[in-house]
């Protein structure tokens, strides 16, 4: 039994900027370090704009762990690309960044006192130009699955999420089934005891089967099922959809299809359990080293 509690050699997995395997590059969501200046619930956003109207388009659904995992409603005002004329005719957005660039003069950090000189921008800025994954970056250890799902451009994430643009449905489907989320409970660091996802160690060094286009096919074909399913219960937050208690017996289906035909893509059989599936995983971990190595 090696350190990741599985019958495999005695492997340590190694931080890692970018994939070890062929997968689209995560990085974490946007973080405006404001002071909660650009941030607005329903009701905060409408009484904004009823005294300033023309800001209206510079405001984007905000997405953290909270919003997105329960299905609740925040705004966030980006005024980063708004043009300095532009600008100069919102006064109510003038006195925002005067206290986005006051909380900033005053914090103890260095690098966000130097932030003070760009009060309309974040610190990171992570806005992808088409639809991309999103992966909250901490899960209950109770679900069968993390929840992920695609968000469009328009919505902006905060740094509690991971976003990877670039993904397909493929990507997702690999990405949501038992074979990774067996690979996150081994590997995944906690907070407290939930499930701490990571981008340089879970993610970079997750090893991706080898399919071709007609696997890959259908990896999506069941991918979409899993997402067809999701919208018959829009009105239920994604974690209330992977409560093992509240979770759709439809929905488990959906998983349990698309857990087979990913654990076929691996050379395992339906009845693999996690250590069977973790132990492949170090080793084809191990062999992409070796290999990268020579």
């Amino acid at each position: 039994i090696n350190g990741y509690l599985v019958d495999a050699e005695n492997i340590y997995i190694e931080s890692r900027k970018v994939p070890l395997w062929d997968a689209p590059e995560i990085g974490i969501g946007n973080k405006p370090v404001d002071g909660g200046n650009f941030l607005f619930t329903e009701a905060k956003k409408e009484d904004f704009l009823k005294r300033e109207p023309a800001a209206a388009k510079y405001f984007h659904s905000w997405l953290g762990a909270e919003e997105f995992l329960h299905n609740t409603k925040r705004f966030c005002l980006c005024l980063g690309d708004c043009p300095p004329d532009a600008l100069a005719s919102l006064p109510e957005c003038l006195k925002i960044l005067k206290r986005v660039r006051v909380f900033r003069q005053e914090s103890g950090s260095i690098p966000t006192q130097k932030l003070a000189k760009y009060p309309a921008r974040f610190h990171v800025e992570n806005m992808p130009k088409s639809n991309y994954l999103v992966i909250p970056k901490t899960s209950s250890e109770n679900r069968r699955y993390i929840p992920i799902g695609f968000e469009s451009p328009e919505t902006l994430c905060g740094d509690a999420l991971f976003l990877v643009p670039g993904a397909t449905l493929y990507h997702f489907g690999i990405l949501i089934s038992s074979v990774h989320n067996a690979w996150v409970r081994a590997i995944a660091g906690r907070l407290e005891i939930r499930c701490r996802y990571s981008k340089d160690i879970v993610y970079n060094n997750f090893p991706w089967p080898q399919a071709d286009d007609k696997e890959k096919a259908k990896i999506e074909e069941l991918s979409r099922e899993i997402l067809a399913v999701r919208e018959k219960y829009q009105e239920s937050g994604l974690a209330d959809l992977y409560d093992p208690l509240t979770m759709p017996p439809d929905l488990l289906k959906a998983h349990e299809k698309l857990d087979k035909a990913v654990l076929r893509l691996y050379g395992l059989p339906a009845s693999a359990g996690e250590r069977e599936i973790v132990g492949l995983l170090l080793k084809l971990y191990k062999e992409k080293i070796e290999m990268a190595r020579g």
